[in-house]
């Protein structure tokens, strides 16, 4: 399978890896031949890449994070209790007794945590292609699949990573007190109303620190994740070692999950370029050792991206090098002339140190 734009996708070509609708239902199963009105519609829904079925990649297989059974699990809890919120926010704490929605939020990141046990694999998001009717939902999913990675590289036991993870899935909660059209608004803000954006960490804090069921540093979580190590964030300002461990590896995984997305205001940032972002403030806005283990446990070039090489050659990342992500297994398919190669062959670039990854195709 190769991973390509959609823009670039022709009619009759094969959709290798379903797509999901919000809620983690199949809206278009693997195997698929897409017509033009199909792929129409996903460019509508701002699905901007697809894996499909390519003679070249042909062996190649990219594994999910987690089954699409966890997925539809955990989409649902998130979504049912976020918009149970928004529509009743005088009503939520009930909401947690009655419904035992802190218990069905542990029970999910619970299965997050075992699938992700059974597949050490590098993450890469990018493969995993939803729909999005909602940015924050699916933001939240993606942000506790990041945290609970680095948690685990990390080396933390059960109980902080079903933590953190519950931390990842309801730190956002809070933007369900904004308005939807700022929050949704496809401009640029006003002062005004950023300021009032930025207030959903202290209404995220004040209702979850009043549900008995959660730990008062899920709540931190809601609070601190726009909070910087060098006192230039929010919405207290505080500074490296007043914000809590939890809290400092949420700001890594939030800011790349939302470079890596694509939104109505602003095109998404491959892996490796949003990662290069996170480095440069790395000791600065972020805690070092938080981004540098994050770097390894993601796929900076996913799988069957095309790229080109520093030699003049093109092809299709086919394998990590999880000790050196930023140096994959690329399938060679084009000489530096731009001819198709007459047998395909791999270079290791963690074996040859020389030759470098200068660009890459996928947003076209």
């Amino acid at each position: 399978m190769r991973l390509i734009s959609v823009n670039r996708c022709q009619p009759g070509e094969k959709l290798a890896k379903p797509i999901y609708t919000s809620t983690g239902t199949t809206l278009i199963g693997a195997g698929v031949s897409l017509t033009q009105k199909m792929l129409d519609r996903l460019k509508e829904l701002q699905i901007t890449s697809i894996y499909i079925e390519d003679k070249w990649t042909s062996d190649i297989v990219v594994k999910d994070a987690i089954s699409e059974d966890t997925r539809r699990e955990a989409m649902t809890v998130i979504t049912t209790a976020f918009q149970s919120f928004q529509a009743e926010p005088g009503k939520w704490r009930q909401l947690f007794v009655n419904q035992q929605v802190a218990k069905q939020f542990r029970q999910v990141m619970g299965s997050v945590i075992d699938e992700m046990k059974q597949n050490r694999t590098a993450l890469n998001l990018l493969g995993s292609v939803c729909v999005v009717d909602h940015y924050i939902f699916s933001h939240s999913f993606h942000v506790a699949l990041y945290t609970t990675s680095l948690g685990m590289k990390l080396g933390w036991g059960e109980r902080e990573l079903i933590e953190v993870g519950m931390g990842a899935m309801l730190h956002d909660v809070g933007k369900m007190a904004i308005p939807l059209d700022i929050l949704m608004k496809p401009g640029r803000l006003t002062e005004q109303e950023y300021d009032l954006v930025k207030r959903h960490t202290e209404y995220g804090f004040e209702l979850l620190r009043k549900q008995e069921e959660l730990s008062l540093l899920i709540a931190h979580c809601a609070y601190q994740h726009h909070e910087r190590c060098d006192g230039s964030g929010y919405p207290r300002q505080l500074k490296e070692q007043e914000i809590h461990p939890y809290a400092k590896m949420l700001a890594v995984c939030d800011v790349f999950d939302a470079l890596t997305t694509h939104r109505s205001y602003r095109q998404a940032m491959l892996p490796h370029t949003a990662m290069e972002l996170l480095m440069s403030g790395a000791g600065k806005l972020f805690h070092e050792e938080f981004v540098c283990a994050f770097r390894d446990t993601i796929a900076l070039y996913p799988i069957g991206l095309t790229v080109q090489l520093s030699t003049g050659e093109e092809g299709v990342v086919v394998d990590y090098n999880r000790g050196a992500p930023s140096r994959p297994v690329v399938r060679v398919l084009k000489d530096p002339s731009g001819r198709a190669v007459a047998v395909p062959y791999e270079i290791d670039l963690s074996k040859h140190l020389n030759v470098m990854i200068t660009s890459c195709d996928l947003f076209a």
